[in-house]
């Protein structure tokens, strides 16, 4: 086997639902690439609660250190409103992995899954986010947080926007778009923030003139969440800061069916986290009853994203034959609760498995 027949990734179990979704979304992606002759090595590493009460860490620096290896990792939910104290108050854990290993990109997918109940069946985007900075506290400084109150009643927040990290994240967008039907959004909402979001929009519109193929438009943040939810259809890719992809991915992700669909990876330019959008959903957790399909999904766009860096085509086509297996699974009628269903996560999983 070639090097890249060869895949080592990183397994973090997470909290709540995590220990039963993750291990169903290795056992498919460890079909769909055998089917390609790759194999797969999985290695798990103490991650969350589980990592608490052995490690006195939620991320270990073992954790850490070990992750430094791996191109493409593998990450359930957090449940760290529920960690003890001190942990409790401590950085959240899938942040901590974020801003160690600098994953600037959030990619979130959106596309209806048929057969199954969705407000835009024909929706299918795909929102860039920028993963770095923004107004979010825990990455508009450089050291400490950008939310303080200078008085009891008083609230203030920094917004970070660089040229750097609007470019990098524009380039991945056009990237994406020209692999995709070639159209891109940049959203926006300079008319009122005109520095900040300005400047992440002309950016854009800087990089925009390397990618002549790809056909541009703009749009204020507002008015794209209408057009969301009026005609899905017409759009392609969208480019955006990190607070307003939050809100736009969450709004499009229940377009195309549910929150608890939603995949997603974070990603740098070496490395990639898959992590399905929804939380530990600690209220099921145990139970079998979670929905395992964001995770698979998030599996899949990992895949895609390490074929394409080593340009490997035997990635892509287990992304599309797990995105597939999904597809057969759901119309076979082999369906959890949330989907109107009686299976259960792992009579899910083993379904798909026998399919791929």
């Amino acid at each position: 086997m070639t090097p890249t027949d060869t895949l080592p990734i990183a397994v973090l179990h997470g909290d709540g639902i995590g220990p039963e979704v993750v291990p169903v979304a290795v056992a498919a992606a460890d079909k769909a690439l055998a089917a390609q002759g790759i194999r797969a090595v999985w290695q798990d590493l103490p991650y969350g609660s589980a990592a608490i009460d052995t490690q006195g860490s939620a991320i270990p620096s073992s954790t850490l250190a070990a992750l430094a290896d791996y191109r493409v990792m593998v990450v359930g939910p957090h449940d760290s409103a529920a960690y003890p104290q001190p942990h409790r108050d401590a950085p959240a854990p899938g942040a901590v992995l974020r801003k160690h290993f600098g994953l600037y990109a959030n990619l979130r997918p959106a596309r209806a899954i048929p057969g199954v109940e969705a407000m835009a069946p024909d929706i299918d985007l795909l929102i860039v986010r920028e993963n770095s900075e923004g107004l979010y506290a825990d990455r508009n400084m450089l050291v400490g947080s950008g939310e303080f109150m200078p008085t009891p009643d008083v609230a203030l927040a920094v917004g970070l926007i660089t040229r750097q990290a609007s470019e990098r994240i524009a380039e991945r967008a056009f990237a994406a778009a020209r692999a995709r039907r070639q159209q891109l959004t940049i959203v926006h909402k300079a008319n009122v923030l005109r520095l900040s979001t300005g400047l992440f929009r002309d950016v854009c519109l800087e990089v925009g003139r390397r990618f002549p193929e790809v056909t541009v438009q703009q749009q204020h943040v507002d008015a794209m969440a209408a057009l969301l939810v009026r005609r899905p259809a017409d759009f392609d890719v969208l480019v955006t800061e990190n607070l307003f992809g939050d809100i736009l991915s969450d709004l499009a992700a229940e377009l195309s069916g549910s929150l608890g669909l939603a995949s997603s990876i974070n990603c740098s330019d070496t490395q990639v986290m898959a992590q399905a959008v929804h939380g530990a959903a600690p209220d099921i957790a145990g139970a079998g009853l979670a929905d395992p399909i964001a995770m698979i999904g998030s599996v899949a766009s990992a895949l895609d994203w390490y074929g394409t860096a080593v340009a490997h085509g035997g990635y892509a086509a287990a992304a599309q034959a797990l995105r597939e297996g999904i597809a057969a699974t759901v119309a076979a009628g082999v369906r959890t609760a949330d989907l109107g269903g009686t299976a259960g996560t792992g009579e899910f999983g083993e379904y798909l498995c026998a399919l791929l």
